[in-house]
């Protein structure tokens, strides 16, 4: 018999994944242009030029040896360099190469992290609605999650339920924002208060509790909304970022973990996060892809055509009379569903339309779309959604 543990993730497999699988059949079935498929965050706008010219470059003059070698565990000590610097002219930090690991994205860089920090019985909070796989993650290390609900109606943490939910037994709280799934943006009088909270948490409980802070959609915000950055908040924030959107590199996995000096046990944590890359079995993150993101350190996201996306889906589906939460960063749309969730999911299929229940999110009652697909799919929808709308008696 298999490990138990996976024995339950084969049985709860991803709603996620289950859901694009669908829209490859019937992309067979249909044609892949009559499939409107919002099931999986998979950027749908290429890399930059600069990428594949930097790998193309890169494999051209460095010697082979040493380019394919092992490094450090934390990643190139210049590689890591640049990210500094280019982290503390983005947002006035003051940080160096002794800062930053290097990860196998930002799910990679999560599980180091809680390695890291946790000890089994430990308590990591969540706002819900949430990704689904921080379960896992906490669960690998045998931690236990512990949701609190947002508010419904910008989906900001509710700051008198964690205060509930924070406990002595809590060691870390994770955010994600831009957030996945609501669109949200946490607000800076949010982190304020959040920071002020698990400060005098910590002072009561006598140890730090830390912010683990999943960054992939960071560079995804519309409408000229800031994102803090959180380290300037609360010096025990631990963040974990990914390129795979804003340079739509989600196959190449690559991230990295920032460790603030000012951090309570700075150098232990960033000692034990060195070493769980290496026990984690990841070794270290992608010789060849950390050496690319370094030269394509200051390329910009094309926020443009995801916006132009946002835009386009939201306005359409509102005037339908769905109800949505207007979304200000990722690429994703938080639809109230008019019934249950899973019955919506169930009916949009018959219009070939794939979206995942809130109910993946353990927030049931929503649904979730992923827009970062072709503007010529999401036109090409809105027929079907508009047919969707007739059948459920939403349309206005």
């Amino acid at each position: 018999m298999i490990s138990q543990k996976m024995i339950k993730l084969i049985n709860n497999n991803s709603v996620i994944r289950a859901m694009f699988e669908e829209g490859n059949r019937l992309a067979k079935e249909f044609g892949r242009e009559n499939v409107f498929d919002f099931s999986l965050g998979n950027p749908s706008i290429p890399s930059p030029p600069s990428v594949n010219e930097a790998i193309i470059d890169i494999v051209k003059t460095e010697e082979p040896l040493a380019l394919h070698s092992y490094m450090n565990n934390a990643g190139y000590p210049a590689v890591r360099e640049t990210i500094a610097k280019s982290l503390n002219k983005k947002h006035g930090t003051a940080f160096t190469e002794s800062n930053i690991i290097m990860s196998s994205g930002a799910a990679g860089g999560l599980n180091v992290v809680l390695k890291t920090l946790l000890n089994p019985g430990d308590e990591v909070v969540v706002i819900s609605p949430y990704f689904v796989e921080y379960g896992n993650y906490v669960g690998n290390y045998d931690g236990e999650l512990v949701a609190v609900p947002a508010n419904r109606v910008d989906f900001q943490p509710h700051m008198e339920t964690m205060c509930q939910a924070i406990t002595k037994k809590t060691k870390a709280v994770i955010i994600n924002s831009p957030n996945n799934p609501t669109g949200a943006v946490y607000s800076e009088s949010t982190i304020k208060e959040l920071s002020k909270l698990l400060t005098d948490k910590s002072n009561v409980y006598g140890s730090p509790i830390y912010i683990v802070s999943d960054e992939p959609y960071r560079e995804l915000a519309y409408d000229g909304t800031e994102v803090p950055y959180i380290t300037k908040y609360y010096k025990n924030t631990l963040v974990c970022y990914s390129w795979s959107k804003s340079l739509s590199l989600p196959g190449q996995r690559i991230g990295y973990i920032v460790v603030p000096s000012e951090a309570d046990d700075y150098e232990l944590i960033f000692d034990a996060a060195s070493i769980a890359t290496r026990t984690l079995g990841f070794v270290n993150a992608s010789a060849l892809i950390q050496r690319v993101v370094a030269k394509c350190i200051d390329e910009q996201t094309n926020i443009e055509a995801y916006d132009t996306n946002r835009k386009l889906l939201y306005n359409n589906l509102k005037d339908l009379g769905f109800e949505i939460s207007e979304p200000k960063g990722a690429f994703y749309l938080w639809l109230k569903t008019p019934g249950d969730d899973k019955d919506f999911a169930k009916a949009a299929l018959k219009y070939n339309i794939l979206v995942v229940p809130g109910s993946a999110f353990t927030c049931a009652g929503y649904a979730r779309i992923a827009y970062c697909v072709s503007k010529q799919t999401i036109e090409n929808s809105l027929p079907a959604f508009e047919k969707l709308a007739n059948e459920l008696g939403v349309k206005k």
